[in-house]
């Protein structure tokens, strides 16, 4: 029985490592976003409803994307990268947000946008990833995090930033057609280089830092909106 019990609490402290290893990261990620958040913090119970609305995303977009492979419909590294996984699972990332979130009472000033898009994409690279791990082994966390999963944010930091200037600013179609486009081609261009490079870190490296600096200064700008709008708002009271 000894080895049983042995074999038995191995395994339960490796799913402990990898569901560990899977969820660090896109909820330090998640914390980061939120608690940039300055004027009025999202409620916690919307937010996490978001979240898991993102790791259930994965199963009918896995699900597609393997019909779409074991069909031979995508033939090429391009139409994979662009249409399988960009263009599907930014555009259900997008769908999730723009109708569940987009007309919600707590969507009341633009940063809240960056909150709930990076909400649902980063529940859905959370799940991904401990997929993932489980799969290939959890030496793979730490690029994991450095790649796919940071990536799935900072695509959800543009898409929230356009979100919030569709409600906010005016001009709403032409911000909600940039609050999708965008990140399915940064998305496009991600895959894209890890499909077709040999040496794809070499241009994945300036690729990563690119979003980061796009991704830190849609924030930036969506604290000044959002401390616009509160002012404005404060002045009609008045």
């Amino acid at each position: 029985m000894l080895p049983l019990k042995e074999n038995g609490w191995k395994r339960g402290s490796f799913m402990l490592t990898v569901i560990s290893a899977g969820i660090a990261p896109g909820l330090a990620l998640l914390s980061y976003f939120y608690l940039k958040d300055e004027y009025e913090t999202e409620p916690l119970t919307l937010v996490f409803r978001t979240f898991m609305f993102g790791m259930i995303l994965v199963f009918p977009i896995m699900f597609m994307q393997y019909v779409l492979q074991v069909e031979k419909i995508v033939t090429t590294k391009f139409l994979y990268a662009f249409l399988v996984s960009g263009l599907l699972e930014e555009f259900f990332k997008w769908f999730i947000v723009y109708y569940s979130i987009f007309d919600h009472k707590e969507f009341d000033e633009p940063y809240d946008g960056i909150v709930y898009s990076a909400s649902v994409s980063l529940g859905f690279a959370t799940l991904e990833n401990i997929l993932y791990l489980f799969a290939h082994g959890v030496e793979f966390a730490f690029t994991r995090a450095l790649l796919p999963v940071s990536s799935h944010a900072l695509f959800a930091v543009i898409m929230g930033f356009y979100l919030g200037k569709a409600k906010f600013k005016g001009q709403k179609k032409k911000y909600v057609f940039f609050s999708f486009f965008i990140p399915f081609l940064l998305h496009g261009i991600y895959d894209f280089i890890l499909l077709t490079q040999e040496k794809w870190m070499y241009y994945m490296l300036p690729f990563m830092i690119f979003l980061w600096w796009m991704a830190l200064r849609k924030i930036k700008q969506a604290k000044g909106l959002a401390l616009r709008h509160i002012e404005g708002t404060m002045k009609s009271q008045a």
